[in-house]
């Protein structure tokens, strides 16, 4: 080999080098910009505003899906009572787009029950955005409240937003109905949200 091809070779060769290097420094995006995001664009309630509890809720939320691969399913914006999981034992901000939040919306659904939802079939690919406007009406479950402190302080009310599977199934009235299993945070690579509801107690004190 000639010295004046060795000259090209060599040049080229530095500057991928220096590519290879500057991707290094820069890393890989944040998790929001490479897994499909969901985000709470607005919503009535808001984040600690205070609520009777006493008093149905009627909720709006509108959503938005920044998708990162092709996705077929159901957004759901719900909200959910767990009797095991307070508000001081999670750490839900849904102006924190990440695993650690998602993981945390993820284990309410695993230990809590619907109080009412709203359900939008949603399709999407890489870089869509879709926004969803959805509504309906919470009755807050009537033992909110009752019994010793420590029970009262392990009972929590969250509004979620999660993408999920459904199958309608018929009820012994012949009336359909939608069942929707939340897709698993991992293996579909998404960023579910939410936050606490802040109920006021009968009495006027404070959701623990």
């Amino acid at each position: 080999m000639s010295l004046k091809s060795i000259r090209p070779f060599g040049l080229c060769l530095a500057a991928l080098l220096s590519l290879l290097l500057l991707a290094g420094c820069l890393g890989e995006p944040e998790i929001d910009e490479r897994w499909t995001l969901l985000e709470i664009v607005s919503s009535d309630p808001v984040p600690g505003e205070n609520l009777a509890a006493n008093e149905p809720l009627s909720v709006q939320v509108a959503g938005q899906i920044t998708y990162r691969d092709i996705r077929t399913g159901f957004l759901v914006a719900e909200v959910r009572y767990s009797d095991t999981l307070g508000p001081a034992a999670l750490d839900l901000d849904p102006d924190d787009h990440s695993l650690e939040t998602a993981k945390q919306v993820e284990r309410v659904l695993n230990h809590s029950v619907t109080a009412g939802r709203a359900t939008r079939a949603v399709t999407g690919f890489d870089h869509l955005m879709q926004r969803v406007d959805l509504a309906f009406d919470v009755t807050v479950p009537p033992d909110m409240f009752t019994g010793d402190p420590d029970s009262v302080a392990n009972r929590g009310l969250y509004l979620l937003l999660y993408l999920g599977e459904g199958d309608e199934v018929e009820l012994e009235d012949n009336r359909d109905s939608l069942v929707v299993t939340p897709f698993p945070v991992d293996q579909y690579e998404l960023l579910f949200t939410g936050f606490a509801l802040d109920l006021m107690a009968p009495s006027g004190g404070g959701t623990p």
